[in-house]
């Protein structure tokens, strides 16, 4: 029995575990089972979910390309609307500047026909084209030209009727009492001759105003040529424009022409002066021997004679200085009156120029300065004495060069030939040349030393 109890004690103890085992497993099965079965029901769930999470996904997506879609659209339609927008105001800009640039046209027009700016201003766009439309019929009318009877101004300043023919810009008029014809341009509102056909160019137009056809003369150059033929005018014309300051300007041209054709005269007429090289070679000169003597004239012939009548050296040199002087005054006088006009004439013409501009200006106030040809005219008289007064004075300062160089090359040469007379080692003049001298000298002081006679 005691050996039979611990044996069911330990039968026992043994299939405890066993029992307990089999009640574990029953458990984790069970868990299992029912952890399967949740996850079974949490992913049915999931997939559940899924499925509607996808669909509503999917849904607001539709709807968000939807939106898209119409945001493109609304955003195209702002965009054209812009668009349109622009063009309209780039097609009102477009619209204004063709506006403006054919009412300036207009305004061109009008003004090319009489019109002035003022008047112009007061006119609506109405009346404007209106006038214009007036205008266009009346240069209708001009491509079938006929003669008028209008009023000219002719060259003199006299207002007569003549009869007109126009034809474009060109008219044409005839006046039959004196028997004028020419060609004629529209001035404000008269019509003034702008050239008179002569001759055999007016004879056409005296003819056709007989008949009907006919071939006339007409300036292409819408009367700039016979506008410049008109302003041409001689030499005389274009000094008197100068006014009261040509007078002085000429006096001192008279003047430095007469004594530039004195001095060239005088100039050129001198005898050369014959070199001498050395003191060895005036020995003959003095003596009167040598061939060389023969060809000594005029001023050097002066300063040889002083050299063979002095009695001594001094004597010799002071009147050989003397000589020099004389002859340097001679042939440089009136020359500085040339020099003078040089300077004088073109201050003249600045003097005369000034006085033009005050009178010019002068008439500026009186007439006003909206008329070109009064400046212009002014400005050009006032020009003249400046102009003329460089024409006489660039020839005086290059004649006055080329006399005073002529002159100065003469006087150094003779100087040149004083100073060879001056020296030191000139020989003396012959004996019976001196004798001579001695002579001479003793009969003048005897005559001096002689009664005079009575009432001398």
């Amino acid at each position: 029995m005691r050996t039979s109890l611990p044996a069911v004690f330990l039968l026992l103890f043994n299939l405890l575990p066993m029992a307990q085992a089999t009640t574990v497993e029953q458990y984790v099965l069970t868990n299992i089972e029912k952890a399967k079965h949740s996850l079974t029901s949490t992913e049915s769930r999931i997939v559940r979910e899924r499925v509607k999470l996808a669909d509503e996904l999917r849904a607001l997506e539709q709807k968000v390309i939807a939106l898209r879609n119409d945001t493109a659209v609304a955003r195209r339609l702002v965009d054209e609307r812009t668009l349109s927008l622009t063009q309209m105001e780039d097609r009102l800009a477009s619209w204004k500047e063709q506006q403006n640039f054919q009412q300036n046209l207009l305004d061109r027009f009008l003004q090319q026909n009489g019109l002035n700016y003022g008047e112009l201003q007061s006119l609506t766009l109405a009346e404007k084209m209106q006038k214009a439309t007036t205008i266009a019929a009346t240069l209708g009318q001009a491509q079938r030209p006929q003669w008028q009877q209008k009023q000219v101004v002719l060259g003199n300043g006299e207002i007569a009727e003549a009869a007109t023919l126009s034809l474009g810009p060109v008219t044409w008029f005839y006046q039959q009492d004196k028997q004028l014809a020419g060609l004629a341009e529209q001035q404000k509102d008269m019509l003034r001759a702008s050239g008179i056909l002569e001759g055999d160019l007016g004879e056409p137009v005296i003819a056709l105003r007989q008949q009907p056809q006919g071939s006339v003369v007409f300036d292409p150059t819408m009367g700039r040529a016979m506008t410049r033929e008109q302003a041409s005018e001689t030499v005389v014309e274009h000094v008197i424009k100068g006014g009261v300051w040509v007078v002085p300007i000429l006096l001192f041209a008279l003047i430095a022409t007469v004594i530039g054709i004195v001095k060239v005269l005088q100039l050129w007429r001198l005898p050369a002066v014959v070199p001498v090289s050395s003191a060895r070679a005036l020995a003959p000169l003095l003596n009167g021997t040598g061939k060389a003597a023969q060809h000594i004239k005029g001023m050097q012939r002066q300063l040889l004679d002083i050299a063979r009548n002095a009695l001594n050296a001094r004597e010799r040199d002071d009147h050989l200085f003397v000589q020099l002087q004389q002859n340097k005054q001679k042939l440089e006088k009136w020359l500085n009156a040339i020099a003078v006009t040089a300077a004088v004439a073109p201050l003249l013409g600045l003097l005369g120029t000034v006085s033009g501009m005050i009178e010019t200006f002068r008439m500026m106030t009186s007439f006003g300065s909206s008329d070109p040809e009064v400046i212009s005219g002014g400005i050009a008289k006032a020009l003249v004495t400046t102009e003329l007064g460089l024409v006489v004075a660039i020839p005086a300062l290059i004649l006055n060069a080329l006399l005073s160089r002529k002159a100065r090359q003469y006087y150094t040469d003779l100087e040149s030939f004083a100073l060879l007379l001056s020296g030191d080692d000139v020989p003396e003049a012959s004996s019976h040349v001196q004798d001579n001298q001695q002579n001479q000298r003793e009969e003048d002081s005897l005559l001096g030393m002689a009664p005079q006679p009575a009432g001398a």
